[in-house]
């Protein structure tokens, strides 16, 4: 769910304090300044490095239908076949970054290839949902290398301000170009062949990135590069783990379950051992004193709010058109056009409003006043059954998505010095798929709850305290296997549940559109106040100066 404007990692974000300076001045860029071509043809591999990363993380979305009728997967396994690949992912970010800053941006970038590839193979020969979630883990800690690689090359090879902008306004229009046709050739690939080939796919496209990384992008680190922080980082990526797991797994025991109170607890845990080694650590994966800035905290709350509320959509859209309109996954792919267009838009909409608000953060409250409302319109639609008026409702959360898009990153840049970006980049980047990954767990369980109260009021089960239908049956019902939902049921109950099942799920997806559009009202409204504080200290300390 890579979006333009993401993440640009010009180092390790690990190494507090240590500016990219050092590192040109010793003539690491010699390749980029002597040989101006080079630099481009560097540029054209790595955003083409990350745009792969763009559509493979799009693209599974619309795929995620047919994974659980292939394998008859539940709800939660399908699940994990985003959390697996996001939990890595956001995990193993910031220690890469310190990696490939310590060996090499080249090294790492080629060794992220060989793993995305491999695990890609695995992922497409995959026997069973089990297997496909643990090469989709070991995939998302070869996207993190490439991500970081590529970033830190394109930042290493753009030393000047005026051609490292140009360089980064070609790399957001790939990642533009890439998010937006991910579910067209999603659906295209998993119709016309098969999900398998969404990931063997990226074998022959990895060979060729890794021929052109061998030509065009020379080595560089920084030696200067401090001990990468594993301890920190393991401590974050099994607390994230841990919270994630005992969200999906309330979906088969249930949020009273001691195994839930225990997953939970193992997170707080793990949370809270995570920051006492940051506070400890010289060379900390995140410098915790940038959270005493009301300034920071807000454009952070930004970025989780825009990730929770209106990224995360890209996987509930996919699921929502394919279960309630019984859509094919190609049909669904082009569903989801008025969304991806959309935030193609929104950038131009934010800078509108930029030029009429003062402080980044109110332009952060704006676009998630236009995603909660989006979500809420969509969430209010969604049960009348005609995708004219749901696609109304997706415009407005693609219009406020493309504002965020184009300023969180932004709004956490401009509240550290130069020095702290690599890091502010890592933290920025680290919130987005936390979010992301969270939001799925906790819209995944609301979207149970309520499709399963939907079901049960329409058979008219509610009043007596029993369900109509087994876990079984709604796990595979909202994975999107309806078919072999209804196949266990009695004739006569299947004529019934075929009609009843798909408005039990829009239902529930209208419900967890509802908690996703009044989150977003909620981080803007503390946007604002947090904005409104930090506008009163400055004003107070220029009375008392």
């Amino acid at each position: 769910m890579l979006k333009e404007n993401d993440i640009r990692l010009e180092g390790a974000g690990a190494n507090e304090g240590q500016s990219r300076a050092p590192d040109a001045a010793r003539g690491t860029q010699a390749h980029a300044t002597a040989r101006p071509h080079s630099a481009w043809s560097l540029l054209a591999t790595a955003s083409a490095t990350c745009a792969l990363i763009a559509l493979d993380t799009n693209i599974v979305a619309v795929s995620l239908p047919s994974i659980a009728r292939s394998f008859h997967a539940g709800f939660a396994d399908v699940e994990w076949v985003v959390s697996a690949y996001m939990v890595s992912f956001a995990s193993c970010l910031l220690p890469m970054g310190g990696l490939a800053d310590r060996y090499g941006r080249r090294k790492m970038l080629l060794l992220g290839l060989l793993a995305f590839a491999l695990s890609s193979l695995g992922c497409g020969l995959a026997p069973s949902i089990g297997f496909l979630n643990i090469w989709r883990a070991a995939k998302g800690v070869g996207a993190a290398m490439l991500l970081t690689a590529a970033l830190a090359a394109i930042a290493h090879a753009f030393p000047g301000p005026r051609e490292r902008a140009r360089a980064w306004a070609v790399w957001g229009m790939t990642m533009g170009i890439a998010t937006t046709v991910a579910p067209l050739v999603g659906g295209l690939i998993t119709q016309w062949v098969g999900w398998r080939w969404v990931f063997l796919l990226n074998l022959p496209v990895c060979g060729v990135l890794v021929l052109s990384a061998l030509r065009s992008v020379p080595d560089s680190r920084n030696p200067q590069a401090g001990p990468v922080d594993f301890a920190g980082s393991l401590s974050f990526g099994m607390g994230l783990a841990s919270g994630i797991w005992a969200l999906i797994g309330t979906q088969n025991v249930g949020w009273a379950s001691p195994l839930t109170s225990l997953r939970f607890a193992a997170c707080a845990l793990l949370i809270t051992l995570f920051i006492a080694i940051e506070k400890r650590r010289r060379h900390a994966v995140v410098d915790l004193s940038l959270f005493s800035q009301a300034r920071f905290v807000a454009a952070v709350l930004g970025m989780f709010g825009y990730a929770a509320c209106a990224q995360v959509m890209m996987t509930f859209l996919p699921l929502y058109l394919q279960n309630a309109f019984e859509w094919t996954p190609i049909r669904a792919g082009v569903g989801m056009l008025p969304f991806a267009l959309s935030m193609i838009v929104g950038p131009y909409v934010g800078a509108r409003i930029g030029r009429h608000v003062t402080a980044s953060t109110s332009t952060l409250s704006i676009g998630l006043v236009l995603v909660g409302a989006g979500n809420l319109l969509t969430a209010t639609l969604a049960q009348l059954n005609d995708y004219g008026w749901t696609a109304l409702g997706m415009i407005v959360t693609g219009l406020g998505a493309g504002v965020l898009n184009g300023d969180t990153q932004k709004a956490i840049m401009a509240c550290v010095p130069s020095h702290r970006t690599g890091m502010a980049s890592g933290i920025s980047t680290t919130t987005r798929f936390t979010a992301i990954v969270t939001s799925v767990g906790v819209l995944g369980a609301v979207l149970a709850s309520r499709t399963q109260s939907a079901i049960d009021t329409a058979m008219s089960c509610g009043a007596s305290g029993r369900t109509c239908v087994d876990a079984r049956f709604m796990s595979d019902l909202l994975a999107g296997d309806i078919g072999h939902a209804l196949s266990r049921l009695a004739p006569d109950v299947q004529r019934a549940m075929a009609s009843i099942a798909p408005a039990g799920f829009a239902t529930g997806f209208a419900a967890a559109l509802s908690v996703a559009g009044c989150l977003a009202l909620v981080v803007a409204l503390v946007i604002w106040l947090l904005a409104g504080r930090r506008r009163t200290t400055e004003r107070q300390n220029v009375v008392q100066s």
